[in-house]
């Protein structure tokens, strides 16, 4: 990995500059699903988890990148939780009157969840702090990739990736590796473990779209009976 870093340490801007563009595009694919919402009318049968995972992450992501002083780290994950704060408030407007508590309660959750990590940042030992929130940050980020495969079981029984959205998934993969590739120059290891994990983790869900098709497989018609 040392020798593939000298290499790219000329272009570290480059790299650098690429991976916060690809992020920014992948944050905005959240408008996507708060359209189709707003095109329904409802948040039924969709989870605000995912945007709360996201604003989460973003938030510690501001705080690792000022460990690694890394200014273009801190101003992507700025706008990151910028828009994610937005979509959850959306998902909160079109969230019918009954169900607004169970969204306030997750809220409540994730806010309690981020606090807590941000104290715990503040006051552990700064030699053993990095690493220890690396892991944290690595863990959600896992975790966020590899929510599309919960419903690999659905998938393989009906042999359709219709459900799978495939253009942030493919989104995703490029952003896992340019931030690889920028965590290789950096001699980051948690960058180059998160995005190495989070890029094989892209790879299986890509290759779903190849073994199976986007709509699920019917059975072929019965023939018409022959008249008399």
């Amino acid at each position: 990995m040392e020798s593939i870093a000298v290499a790219l340490q000329p272009h570290r801007d480059t790299v650098g500059q690429t991976a916060a563009i690809v992020t920014v595009v992948q944050f905005f694919s959240g408008v996507l699903a708060v359209n189709d919402i707003r095109r329904r009318g409802s948040t039924d049968g969709c989870s605000v988890l995912p945007f709360l995972a996201c604003t989460v992450f973003c938030l510690l992501n501001v705080q690792f990148g000022q460990m690694l002083r890394d200014d273009g780290m801190i101003r992507v994950n700025f706008i990151g939780l910028a828009l994610h704060l937005l979509y959850v408030c959306a998902f909160y407007l079109y969230t019918p009157g009954p169900k607004k508590t169970a969204v306030w309660g997750q809220i409540g959750l994730a806010g309690a969840f981020t606090v807590g990590v941000l104290s715990y940042v503040q006051y552990e030992d700064p030699q053993v702090v990095e690493f220890r929130f690396g892991v944290i940050l690595t863990g959600i980020l896992w975790t966020l990739v590899g929510m599309p495969l919960l419903g690999l079981g659905e998938i393989l029984k009906k042999k359709s990736t219709e459900g799978l959205p495939f253009p942030i998934i493919l989104l995703g993969a490029i952003v896992s590796f340019s931030w690889l590739l920028y965590g290789i120059i950096l001699r980051s290891n948690f960058l180059v473990v998160q995005n190495l994990m989070a890029l094989a983790l892209g790879a299986v869900q890509l290759s779903l779209f190849i073994i199976f098709p986007s709509t699920a497989v019917k059975p072929p018609p019965s023939p018409a009976k022959k008249r008399n």
